[in-house]
């Protein structure tokens, strides 16, 4: 089994790239995170706080973390069916996400990719998107560590996102292949 970890701050262009992947094979999927709260509900699997408590009260939150006055949750029940159907493609801002993942699904080859672009540019896509919290989004842009142990590292700004998910996707099949 594989999956795709495309790590990046707001607006570095998961959405696009997740998209791109999807149209080079199908198998490629948005891991949809359990969102709890207002605001954007495209990506997200709407729930409310009662399920997650009940997610939490059975350990099966693997992250969760608040932003944008929601909560948003990457749960172990919905990944592992995800990987049962193909290759999800999971949206993750904090490196401790990435651990946390990575730790529940050991024998899960991970494409771990950074997404990266000038802080100008993400600043035009995030109010472009017009969801009114483009100062709270910087903010988060801002504070998105990097990633050192990444597989790729991609400049949304330098390269298209068709050519991005080419190569995810050879990246991918080539460590699966190999046993990585």
């Amino acid at each position: 089994m594989r999956g795709v970890i495309l790590y990046g701050p707001p607006a570095s262009g998961k959405d696009t790239i997740t998209q791109a992947l999807h149209q080079l094979d199908s198998t490629y999927q948005q891991f949809e995170r359990l969102k709890v709260g207002n605001g954007r509900t495209a990506g997200y699997r709407m729930s409310t706080d009662q399920h997650l408590e009940a997610l939490r009260a059975s350990s099966d939150v693997l992250w969760e973390n608040r932003r944008y006055r929601s909560t948003y949750v990457v749960d172990a029940p919905a990944l592992r069916q995800h990987l049962g159907q193909g290759v999800p493609v999971l949206h993750l801002g904090q490196v401790g996400a990435i651990d946390a993942v990575r730790k529940a699904f050991p024998t899960v080859r991970w494409t771990v990719v950074a997404l990266t672009c000038p802080r100008d540019l993400a600043e035009q896509r995030i109010v472009a998107r017009q969801t009114g919290d483009t100062g709270e989004r910087l903010r988060a842009w801002d504070a998105t560590e990097p990633l050192t142990t990444a597989d790729i590292v991609v400049d949304t700004s330098a390269i298209q996102p068709d050519e991005a998910a080419t190569l995810i996707d050879h990246t991918s099949r080539r460590a699966a292949a190999m046993g990585q």
